[in-house]
């Protein structure tokens, strides 16, 4: 349904580092980064499996809770993408784990990311 999201975060350099490391266990890795002006002030990045389809970008950051959801292969790699997250920075906001309420087979672990942003890594399939 989307092709790609991005939004602006607050030190970029911070969530660069955060990103990069929190999204690999996913398979998820940085695939372009630019600046858009000469003194290199900005930056963004794109990060992906083949191509960038969830960026980052120099600017204010958002008011309110972002949800971003990365699709896990598994339920071990939910759990590697908690771990790495909160390595890198991330707090805890919701430990891996089922969340029948969502339905039966929904397996998630959620992080708050350095703006305070809700990522979650999940799987919807069976152990």
């Amino acid at each position: 349904m989307l092709d790609h999201i991005g939004f602006p975060v607050a030190n970029y350099a911070r969530s660069l580092l955060f990103y990069t490391k929190a999204l690999e266990p996913l398979g998820i890795s940085l695939l372009k980064e630019f600046s858009l002006s000469d003194d290199g002030v900005d930056g963004y990045a794109g990060f992906g499996r083949q191509r960038p389809q969830f960026w980052i970008g120099t600017g204010e950051a958002l008011k309110g809770r972002l949800h971003v959801a990365f699709t896990a292969a598994d339920r071990q790699q939910v759990h590697e993408f908690y771990k790495a997250a909160i390595a890198a920075g991330g707090r805890d906001n919701g430990p891996p784990g089922p969340r029948p309420h969502y339905h039966e087979n929904y397996y998630g672990g959620f992080v708050l990311d350095p703006d305070g942003h809700n990522i979650e890594a999940v799987t919807h399939l069976p152990e």
